[in-house]
């Protein structure tokens, strides 16, 4: 099958709902639905059950957190491309795997998009701070993570398992090590292809994901250009503040 779309949850029975309806609806139905749930007590089971996709698998076990339960994702996909649709987000319309299956045509090594932000109500916020290029290398996650990592789609034989020595921001790293694997690339277009739930980290975890990203961006860029460019956020930032 073509796609393979990827659900981790933990108790997410209070805002799945939106994650389900938005896969069930996709007219584009050459593809299989994996949900990796870590142990849920509450109600998630039994919402991917009754959502009645015909194509869902759903796993239920204790994992280490959100990499660990991705990388066993990845050994249990079998789709040409992966796309890991967090709980709580969506696609935006019924059409946009229709989309995204038009790219895959070419084969690309990897598909991606903008995306568009929603409150817990799906109401559309504005767009992601950061746009997706309409050109994307691995030299482009020098500026940020251009592509959110939901709207990033990309051949299931290139992706590495994700590292568990980064809590926050393991998603990152490994855009970076599929893109520097990645031969081609193929943009979706302006339209908004996921509707990412914004309801943010807490301020202590968005700081230590920030230092991940760092310590990332060293890895792969450099210190000193590293550094300099977070004088470049640090601008960007007030900038938006300002606004």
């Amino acid at each position: 099958m073509l796609f393979s779309i990827i659900t981790v949850t933990y108790n997410a029975s209070k805002v799945l709902g939106a994650t389900l309806e938005s896969v069930k609806e996709q007219s584009f139905t050459d593809f299989e639905y994996l949900v990796i749930d870590g142990a849920s007590t509450d109600d998630t089971l039994e919402l991917v059950e009754q959502a009645g996709i015909p194509t869902a698998r759903v796993w239920s076990e204790p994992d280490k957190g959100l990499y660990d339960a991705m990388n066993k994702a990845i050994d249990r996909a079998a789709g040409q491309y992966l796309i890991f649709l967090n709980a709580g987000d969506a696609f935006v319309t019924p059409e946009t795997l229709a989309c995204i299956a038009k790219k895959a045509q070419d084969h690309p090594d990897v598909i991606y998009g903008q995306t568009q932000l929603v409150d817990s109500t799906g109401k559309v916020v504005g767009m992601r701070h950061l746009t997706a290029p309409e050109h994307l290398t691995w030299q482009s996650f020098r500026d940020g993570m251009l592509v959110c990592h939901q709207a990033f789609i990309a051949r299931r034989e290139l992706c590495p398992y994700y590292n568990l020595s980064y809590r926050f921001s393991a998603d990152y790293d490994w855009c970076i090590k599929v893109l520097k694997r990645s031969q081609s690339t193929a943009y979706v277009g302006d339209a908004p292809i996921i509707s990412y739930l914004s309801e943010g980290l807490t301020t202590e975890n968005h700081k230590k994901s920030l230092r991940e990203r760092y310590k990332i961006m060293c890895q792969y860029y450099g210190t000193v250009p590293t550094l300099l460019r977070h004088v470049k956020f640090a601008c960007r930032h007030l900038l938006r503040k300002v606004r």
